[in-house]
């Protein structure tokens, strides 16, 4: 086997790789010399057929089976021999087409490499870690959330309209062409206005209903509604409102503790004061981390393979179109072209993206297959009822595993780094936090 570099032209590579036909029999015969043993054929006994006969008759299938350990055995030897690691699937394509069986095998072969990624001393890298605590206007504040969050209703002065919010408490009969129509009637039925749970264009005809009285709700079910029956059809309600209530919230004491699964309001408290340092660590971690990266981006440079940052910057270009359309859902637009701003951009996500893995795999490190599951279960949790099948996708789609295994490595080693950098911590109000977090989203 003979394997030529052809070009070295920064990080491209090109080799032209020759298999001799001597070689690839030589392969074909080990192969059926490896088989021999366990092959009947009519007229012989087990393990008796002669190697030729066995050339005969599986030969040409065992030739492909040989070029293509042949050609991935000699790309193997020269990512050994080089130490060399392509950024992307290397393109191999057969050169001499008209091969036929004993002729050599031509073979070119281009990639890109992976650059070398210099040594950093991470004791230099000088961070600044925000801490905030949680004061008892922000524990109040909280409290107050909690306690509209499980707001109650109480009957409005008599003769009240009811109002975006209310809750209207009515009996209602629905139908459509004068018949009435399954699941369409109900009594004493408690609906919050604005809370959209109702057909578009009912709870408005509610809106400054009173107390007593009757009315007439028209709308059409969407086109795309459930029961096929009521699909695109316009449909009468006939309402009877029974009282409307405003909401109230919940007072803030032991009784709302316990809703929230605290012992007395003291320990909801505790409990909330606890979430809120939690939510501020991570706030302060998310700024730290920008911190160390736009750091470690000042401290490397080395050559990027071209193929990742045009792919990087493709995927930022669409990503940015759709958050500017959002009303276009599909992918089957025009081409999104990628800017001078999405290049460079592009080229900081590469560069720090090598960088990071180089650093993981210096220091062996790895996602666990119990980060993983856990990663896996969290997400699924999104998908009430069909946390199974999730879990299953994930196992079959090695894209999807690869696409949730990443951040966690990332984040496995940004805390390496942080381990080694030298990290002051600066005490600073909630306000604050807040201005520098907003501050890190507008850039």
């Amino acid at each position: 086997m003979q394997v030529t570099e052809t070009l070295k032209e920064g990080l491209k590579r090109e080799y032209s790789i020759v298999v001799s036909a001597a070689e690839l029999d030589a392969k074909v015969n080990e192969k059926l010399a490896e088989a021999q043993p366990e092959v009947e054929l009519k007229g012989f006994r087990k393990g008796k057929v002669p190697l030729a006969l066995l050339k005969k008759q599986f030969g040409k299938r065992l030739l492909g089976e040989a070029m293509q350990e042949s050609i991935d055995g000699a790309m193997n030897q020269h990512f050994d021999d080089s130490g060399e690691r392509p950024a992307l699937q290397p393109d191999v394509k057969m050169s001499n087409e008209d091969w036929k069986e004993g002729d050599d095998v031509h073979v070119d072969l281009k990639y890109e490499a992976l650059p070398t990624i210099p040594e950093l001393e991470f004791k230099t890298v000088e961070l600044e870690r925000m801490v905030a605590k949680a004061d008892a206007d922000s524990v109040d504040e909280a409290l107050g959330n909690l306690a509209a969050s499980s707001q109650n209703f109480k009957d409005r002065r008599k003769g009240s309209k009811a109002k975006d919010g209310d809750q209207v408490v009515f009996d209602f009969v629905g139908s459509v062409d004068g018949e009435e129509f399954e699941g369409g009637s109900a009594e004493d039925y408690p609906l919050v206005l604005g809370s959209n749970s109702f057909i578009p264009g009912f709870e408005d005809q509610l809106v400054g209903a009173k107390a007593g009285e009757e009315l007439d709700v028209n709308v059409t079910f969407p086109g795309d509604y459930g029961a096929e029956n009521l699909a695109g059809k316009d449909a009468l309600f006939k309402c009877a409102v029974k009282s409307v209530q405003e909401p109230v919230a919940a007072e803030i004491n032991d009784e709302l503790a316990t809703k929230f699964g605290a012992d007395d309001l003291e320990a909801l408290k505790t409990q909330v004061s606890e979430r809120l340092e939690n939510e501020y660590a991570g706030a302060a971690r998310a700024i730290t981390k920008r911190g160390l990266l736009d750091a470690l981006d000042k401290m490397v440079d080395f050559d990027l393979p071209p193929s990742l940052v045009e792919a990087e910057a493709k995927q930022i270009a669409h990503q940015l179109w759709h958050e500017d359309n959002p009303e276009v859902e599909g992918h089957d637009h025009d081409e999104v072209e990628a800017t001078a701003e999405h290049n460079t951009l592009a080229e900081r996500r590469v560069r720090l993206g090598l960088l990071l893995a180089d650093i993981g795999m210096k220091a062996s490190i790895e996602v666990t297959d119990a980060e993983m599951s856990q990663a896996i279960m969290q997400q699924a949790q999104q998908y009430p009822g069909q946390e199974r099948q999730f879990f299953e996708f994930v196992q079959q789609n090695q894209a999807m595993q690869q696409q949730m295994r990443a951040p966690i490595f990332e984040d496995k080693v940004v805390n390496y780094v942080f381990e080694l950098a030298t990290i002051t911590e600066k005490t600073v109000t909630k306000d604050a936090l807040q201005a520098a977090v907003e501050a890190l989203e507008d850039n």
